[in-house]
């Protein structure tokens, strides 16, 4: 018969449930899994948009464009009534006309020897002039048209037919057609794993569906206050049912 003693801190463990059992090695804790990041919040915007101004004072005798129509590169948005710079164009191509004749008289003279080199070089010099005169009296009609820079749509209509305007003042607000981009602005710590091409998903609200979508293009520097960096991202598929405007929130998966 074989008798054991507990000692005090033997049966001190027992009672407590804090000794393990015999033949049996501790277990470690197993480390919990690493959180995903959180989401970032994203915003989409047009590839390009811009605001055209009135390059002129003048009247507008037609806005051919309404709020959010579609147009062509190059299409005729807005005309001024130009018909001062008109007539100002119709002046100097007669002049260039008239100087012109005088220029060719000089030189019938000039082979009679009646008109001297420096007539013949006063006269070539009137007709350049004239010339010149009529560039700039065409420039002068280049802002009574404003054409379209690149296919889009109208997002503001900020003037109507028959409006006089001033030089600088707002005519419309235009956004342009295609892939839109996607504006983020991600932790600072990530820079070392993002780069150009990096996949990640987004979720837009106003459409509850999930994008794939990736980085083209990463800000060279790093906001001091939010310790963030400015990114820039595009849808993969096409996606005509997304508009500039609509936000949502993105997620990356980082390398392990």
């Amino acid at each position: 018969m074989i008798t054991t003693t507990n000692t005090p801190s033997r049966l001190l463990c027992t009672l407590l449930l804090l000794c393990p059992l015999a033949g049996t090695a501790a277990t470690p804790a197993k480390a919990a899994p690493a959180k995903p990041p959180a989401p970032i919040r994203v915003l989409l915007a047009p590839a390009l948009e811009t605001t055209l101004a009135s390059q002129l004072v003048g009247r507008i005798t037609a806005v051919n464009v309404s709020l959010g129509q579609s147009f062509a590169k190059g299409t005729p948005l807005v005309r001024f009534d130009c018909s001062e710079q008109n007539a100002r164009l119709k002046m100097s191509e007669a002049e260039l006309a008239a100087t012109r004749e005088n220029y060719e008289a000089k030189l019938r003279l000039q082979g009679l020897q009646q008109a001297s080199e420096v007539e013949v070089s006063l006269a070539a010099s009137n007709v350049a002039k004239a010339r010149a005169q009529i560039g700039l009296s065409r420039a002068q009609l280049t802002p009574c048209t404003v054409h379209a820079p690149f296919a889009g749509r109208a997002v503001k209509v900020a003037v109507k037919p028959h409006q006089g305007v001033n030089q600088g003042q707002i005519l419309l607000e235009l956004v342009s057609h295609g892939s839109l981009k996607l504006r983020l602005n991600a932790p600072a710590k990530w820079v070392g794993w993002l780069k150009r091409g990096t996949p990640f998903e987004v979720q837009i609200d106003e459409t509850g569906k999930p994008y794939r979508a990736r980085v083209v293009a990463i800000n060279g520097r790093i906001d001091a206050v939010s310790q963030t960096i400015e990114l820039e991202g595009v849808i993969d598929q096409a996606s005509p049912e997304l508009l500039p405007g609509m936000s949502g929130s993105a997620r990356f998966t980082p390398p392990a």
